[in-house]
């Protein structure tokens, strides 16, 4: 297998060929996936480092990937030697990829990009970077000649249709929910491209995404009919049949521009520039017939605001994930007091075995992450086995673990005290709980944004002048995708929380080499109340799962800090208990203990 020098060498050897002087690949696929097929992870092979919302910028010389907060420990660590320059998004003094192209484009010079992967927002912004810099952004194919090892194929599992028992509605009654939306905003059609916006218009399922339950495909619905782009010997002959009844008809699934350019009959239609890839967009507008609004997708914000059946069967779902982590939190205790060796990797190996015996189960809802020590200060540590670190005695234990069930998606980090804890570490999990505990108990006046919010949760941090580079929460998918939009608890993000958004809630601290501590839970908007100065609405708990109370200061808590960790106890106790034995209750009843 070639390592990374050598796959670099024969991209640049490709892009000499092509004439091109910079080759850009955004960790995205033809649908803007956060989370891409392993056939579409051009960004992965090149640099040799896996993670999301990167780019890599490869030109004769030289060689950069962008990461974020969560992986700037990792990426420098991995990238090492390898004459790739890990550069650090958002910090001050690192060049944007806008910044490093406009200085390292001469006049003249052709940018490349593939076009089927590239997001058409990030292709304009690109394409005048060229513009100011007298260069040409230019679509060649030059991850298909220069990864010609080992590429995965194009997935094509089995495909089917969540039922409405889960889903709360069926495919048909989605599809006139959606046609009301468009028409509301002038439109007569709309060329749907994520895959969760598939998933939930259709309840479509599969397992072509790792850990992720969705299936490659689009969809264009117009007013009347709806086609769905995928291979049809994928789904089984009663989904077909209920799709065919909603008035779905299927195409293959590289049929889309085809389609987009021999269309005859005259259509508005909506696109969502930060989703629909710029191949797509050249083939929209090569057919006079269309007119397009460019709009934000509304099924983002229709499957963003879980129904009543979503929630009902979220709730049960993440009790039965609670007890299977009560679970294995006992196993784990017992084996590592009995003096067994335990490493990273077999955190994931108990977890699945409790898990797995679900009889809902379908896929973790992402790679279980299993950090011990100053392995816990890179948030998107991956352990791997033979490179994993044993669990000494002493010091945290971080577990950030989920699954997706046929009722519900899962996602929840403890971080457990293994042994003796410095003063440090129990400082920094305790400011972590505050930090936990300030936006479990938040009320706010209807028409907050998830920035706003954001800002309660820091307040621990800012006070000693400390932060994480990450968000403190963001959306879940149901029976879908662990991160899902347009809602997050993040600085900036300027979406408005309303009653049904699910969003997780885990502040960190991450310093890196030494210390590593995060506590999650996902969490529900509800209505809190209304009074004459209005709406009031607050979170309540998805998740109950114990939280190791071994490291904290109690000093440090405000009585009512407290007292929502006592009764969030009880309720953990109280709800998760009757799903336990015996012996397994009396162990949660200890863990439960008021301070």
């Amino acid at each position: 297998m070639k390592n990374v020098k050598e796959r670099l060498a024969e991209l640049r050897g490709a892009m000499a060929e092509a004439g091109c002087h910079a080759f850009i690949m955004p960790s995205s696929d033809p649908h803007s996936s956060e989370y891409a097929p392993l056939h579409y992870t051009a960004w992965e092979y090149f640099s040799g480092f896996s993670c999301e919302n990167a780019n890599l910028i490869v030109t004769a010389e030289e060689a950069a990937l962008w990461v974020d907060g969560r992986f700037f420990g990792a990426a420098d660590a991995a990238l090492k030697g390898s004459g790739i320059a890990s550069m650090h998004m958002g910090v001050k003094g690192v060049p944007t990829v806008e910044e490093w192209l406009g200085e390292h484009l001469p006049k003249g010079a052709v940018l490349g990009y593939a076009a089927e992967t590239m997001p058409l927002k990030q292709a304009r912004e690109l394409s005048e970077v060229c513009r100011k810099a007298g260069a040409r952004f230019v679509s060649l194919p030059l991850v298909d000649k220069a990864w010609t090892e080992d590429r995965p194929a194009l997935p094509t599992t089995p495909a089917w249709l969540l039922s409405r028992e889960y889903a709360g509605k069926t495919p048909a009654e989605k599809l006139a929910i959606l046609r009301e939306k468009l028409r509301e905003q002038g439109c007569t059609a709309e060329i749907v491209t994520t895959l969760d916006s598939v998933a939930w218009l259709l309840n479509l399922r599969a397992a072509d995404v790792e850990d992720t339950p969705y299936a490659l495909a689009f969809c264009y619905v117009n007013e009347e009919d709806a086609v769905l782009f995928m291979a049809e010997d994928r789904l089984a002959p009663e989904a077909k049949k209920e799709l065919a009844e909603a008035g779905v008809t299927i195409a293959p699934y590289d049929g889309m521009p085809a389609f987009l350019a021999e269309n005859k009959k005259e259509e508005t239609v909506l696109i969502d520039p930060r989703s629909l890839n710029a191949a797509l967009d050249l083939a929209l507008r090569g057919n006079k017939a269309y007119s397009v609004v460019e709009d934000s997708d509304p099924i983002v914000l229709l499957k963003a605001v879980k129904n009543e059946t979503e929630l009902a069967c979220t709730r049960a779902a993440h009790l039965r994930d609670a007890a299977h982590m009560v679970r294995f939190q006992k196993e784990m205790e017992e084996r590592l007091a009995a003096g067994e060796t335990l490493r990273e990797t077999d955190i994931d190996t108990i977890l699945h075995k409790y898990r797995g015996s679900d009889s809902r189960f379908i896929t973790e809802s992402f790679g279980t992450i299993a950090a011990w020590g100053p392995n816990a200060a890179m948030m998107h540590y991956a352990p791997k086995v033979g490179a994993d670190a044993e669990i000494e005695r002493h010091g945290f234990l971080l577990v950030d673990s989920g699954a997706t069930y046929y009722d519900g998606t899962t996602d929840v980090t403890r971080t457990f005290a293994v042994g003796p804890l410095t003063e440090e570490e129990k400082l920094g999990y305790t400011r972590v709980l505050r930090c936990h505990i300030d936006i479990a108990m938040a009320v706010w006046k209807e028409g907050a944004t998830g920035g706003e919010l954001d800002m309660i949760a820091r307040q621990a941090m800012w006070r000693h002048q400390l932060d994480y580079r990450c968000g403190t929460g963001h959306g879940v998918g149901h029976v879908g995708a662990v991160h899902e939009g347009p809602h997050s608890l993040r600085p900036h993000n300027a979406v408005e929380f309303v009653p049904g958004m699910i969003i997780t809630d885990e502040p960190g601290i991450y310093t890196e080499g030494s210390l590593g501590v995060r506590i999650e839970n996902e969490l529900v908007c509800v209505e809190a109340g209304e009074s004459e100065y209005g709406r009031f609405l607050r979170f309540e708990p998805l998740m109950y799962v114990p939280i190791d109370l071994t490291p904290v200061l109690v000093e440090e808590l405000t009585r009512e800090e407290k007292e929502w960790l006592n009764g969030y106890h009880a309720d953990v106790l109280g709800k998760v208990g009757p799903l336990l034995s015996e012996e397994e209750r009396g162990w949660l009843k200890k863990k439960c203990a008021a301070i």
